[in-house]
């Protein structure tokens, strides 16, 4: 598994890190609160919604593309259902 994401990941690490992890979480949860529709079946009593926003990530269905560059302004976008989730 590791070397087929690592075939695609080109730059940095074939894990999403904590900070973007943090960022996509931040920003899907801003989402939900405006009334973003939530693309994964929920449990009744979940209504916070940085917890549906790890819901969504953690089941690889969001549909957003992390950027990441090299300081000489090379880059790589990556779909995040490409990267491996670590365990916090």
């Amino acid at each position: 598994m590791y070397k087929k994401v690592r075939k695609y990941v080109k730059i940095g690490p074939i894990f999403l890190t904590r900070y973007e992890k943090a960022r996509i979480v931040g920003a899907r949860a801003l989402q939900i609160s405006y009334g973003a529709p939530i693309l994964v079946d929920k449990p009744k009593n979940m209504i916070d919604p940085i917890k549906i926003a790890q819901l969504e990530l953690r089941s690889k269905i969001l549909p957003l593309t992390i950027r990441r560059e090299y300081p000489s302004e090379e880059f790589q976008d990556i779909p995040i259902n490409k990267l491996i989730l670590k365990k916090d």
